[in-house]
């Protein structure tokens, strides 16, 4: 009988090529130039706190130790997708699933699965950030306990609407915190263009509103602070009475 590799594997940073080091440079140098005026502060701050760097593929051991000194968040590596409940699991224990494969130059615009700098680049700068480390591994806790098919669905539309694609309102214009947009141009550009509707966010909106994963999101929604997110998991756990205790 064939074996299945474990999905948890080590990162060989040593393994990384110079093509690697130069396609994530090229992405990071891209993504940097917009982010500066349109991304979050706190993204800002947080990928500067995890020392992430233009000229090399980050090494999660460094990572790891600036940001578990901080918030007690971990990059963990990982072969693959895993599965959603595993996934929920590892939040839950302020632990993030992260692939380590670098994209190759020709698909530098789009790629269908997960790479090393939608993952570190796009999700891991927030964890540095206490208020929303809390809210990940409490939204982590509460998506683990889901069951019924609508408490899975709500929990994956608060997801997709926050932690994938949401914005929020800094200084009185509107920024870009999610990985979906913080590592996508095309994305971002279309969140902050005159086709999306951006809405207040609000929970029962979001847990009401269908998302695709196949094109532009034609709704998102806009929240004022980390604080707010906190609260709206909790609120999503008494709604959907998820036990989670």
């Amino acid at each position: 009988m064939r074996t299945v590799p474990d999905i948890f594997i080590e990162q060989d940073w040593a393994a990384y090529t110079p093509e690697d080091h130069a396609v994530w440079g090229l992405l990071y140098q891209r993504r940097m130039a917009v982010l500066e005026h349109t991304g979050s502060r706190l993204f800002l701050e947080g990928a500067e706190r995890i020392g992430l760097r233009r000229d090399q593929v980050p090494d999660l051991a460094d990572v790891n130790a600036r940001l578990g000194a901080r918030t007690g968040w971990a990059a963990v590596p990982v072969s693959g997708f895993l599965p959603a409940r595993e996934f929920f699991r590892c939040l839950a224990q302020r632990r993030f699933p992260t692939t380590v494969t670098v994209r190759p130059r020709s698909q530098l615009d789009y790629l269908p699965e997960p790479d090393i700098f939608h993952d570190v680049f796009g999700h891991v700068p927030l964890h540095a950030h206490p208020i929303f480390a809390d809210f990940l591994q409490r939204f982590g806790r509460a998506a683990s306990a889901a069951v019924t098919d609508e408490q899975v669905e709500a929990m994956a539309r608060l997801f997709w609407f926050t932690v994938e694609f949401g914005l929020i309102r800094e200084a009185n214009e509107v920024k870009v915190y999610g990985s979906g947009l913080i590592s996508s141009h095309g994305d971002a550009a279309n969140a902050l263009g005159p086709d999306c509707d951006r809405r207040p966010f609000a929970l029962d909106a979001v847990l009401a509103q269908p998302f695709a994963i196949d094109r532009f999101q034609e709704v998102l929604f806009m929240i004022e602070s980390f604080e707010q997110l906190f609260a709206a998991v909790a609120a999503a756990e008494h709604r959907l009475d998820l036990a989670t205790h």
